[in-house]
């Protein structure tokens, strides 16, 4: 199969590619890694205005009504800016309300969502759990002809910035709760990734109204993940683009014994196993994505094998990165321990390298059992 760009994907990436590096340089990404809340709100307002925010939400609620293609091609260039922003929690809580959302829900929710009224973020893992996809332990427990939400919801993305939840329960429902919601409490944590804020977000007796539990329920989500994926998948390989330009830039210009240090093996064989495995990581993000408009039945395969290889990439990278840099690559005062950080979170969240592989696995060995008994 042939794939590449068309004029308009070209233009989406361009203008993307512009406007981060001009709104988020290197000494703007510190200075929101530093604050209290890691968000910029002039650089969102932006976002909005060139309609970042709906860019995958239908015509008919307020959105571009583009494609996943376009989407993975704006998240490759979040990841090269490494930039602090909503966006991909935003994405994900569009993505659930265009997918598994009833009308009403989308009238209320998404189409503010898509022309930046209201910005939305996904709580899905509750407090003690392992993490993993699509199991979770909150009890949605039915009163008044709602439910009412006790527990605690841990590394909630852009939480203290958000305007709506949307949090996953035991029954596979997701439920719509307002930020100002009565016995709702946010604490931001610490992590590794001061770029993208994580939050505990606390239920103590919060009341959801029966019209705000979206009505699709576990496996009706997965077209919602296997999409998320995608997206991060095509951030991470981002981020491997930029600090493999970084590694050659320096290779480039450090002298040692009178030559580039790119001029000796053990620097260039590095670099050129970066590029292998940044190339690699797009092909199989572009994959994905072309799948996820083209052909819905090989997405999830597709998007498994996209996020483990991007997972990966996506900390190796910038790690092969700093070992090029040398000593100057270990120190705070250099940006390459950012892109590491944000990479490493990326490969842990949603799924990591091992648990997507496994479902590569699984899919195929089905895939072999069913043709065996064709």
């Amino acid at each position: 199969m042939y794939f590449d760009l068309t004029d308009e994907q070209q233009a989406i990436k361009a203008t993307a590619h512009e406007f981060l590096a001009s709104r988020f340089k290197s000494e703007r990404i510190r200075e929101l890694a530093a604050g209290d809340d890691g968000f910029d709100a002039g650089g969102w307002g932006e976002m909005v205005e060139l309609g970042w925010a709906g860019l995958a939400v239908p015509e008919e609620w307020g959105g571009q009504g583009l494609g996943i293609v376009e989407l993975a091609i704006l998240f490759e260039e979040m990841g090269y800016a490494l930039a602090p922003s909503p966006l991909f929690s935003n994405t994900i809580s569009g993505l659930a309300l265009s997918l598994c959302g009833s009308d009403d829900q989308r009238e209320r929710y998404l189409r503010p969502l898509a022309v930046g009224e209201k910005r939305g973020t996904p709580a899905l893992w509750d407090a003690g759990s392992t993490a993993t996809p699509g199991a979770f332990k909150m009890e949605a427990r039915a009163e008044d002809g709602g439910v009412v939400l006790h527990g605690e919801k841990v590394l909630v993305l852009d939480a203290a910035s958000a305007d709506f939840f949307v949090v996953a329960t035991d029954d596979g429902k997701r439920h719509l709760v307002d930020s100002a919601a009565a016995g709702l409490t946010v604490v931001t944590e610490v992590s590794i990734d001061t770029t993208r804020r994580l939050s505990s977000v606390r239920f103590d007796g919060v009341r959801v109204a029966a019209e705000d539990t979206l009505p699709a329920a576990g496996a009706d989500y997965e077209d919602v993940f296997n999409r998320l994926c995608v997206a991060l998948a095509a951030e991470s390989t981002g981020i491997a683009q930029r600090t493999m330009e970084m590694a050659v830039e320096y290779a480039k210009d450090r002298q040692q014994f009178g030559r580039p240090i790119g001029a000796y093996q053990a620097v260039s064989h590095r670099c050129a196993q970066m590029l292998l495995e940044t190339e690699n990581a797009r092909s199989t993000y572009y994959g994905a994505a072309w799948a996820a408009d083209a052909e819905p039945a090989g997405l999830p395969l597709a998007a498994s094998m996209a996020k483990a290889y991007a997972s990966d990439a996506g900390w190796r990278v910038p790690d092969a990165s700093i070992q090029v840099h040398g000593g100057i690559g270990f120190t705070w005062e250099h940006d390459l321990h950012f892109f590491l950080k944000r990479g490493r979170a990326n490969a842990a969240m949603f799924g990591d390298a091992r648990w997507h592989r496994e479902r590569v696995a699984d899919a195929v060995l089905s895939r072999a059992a069913v043709s065996a008994a064709a």
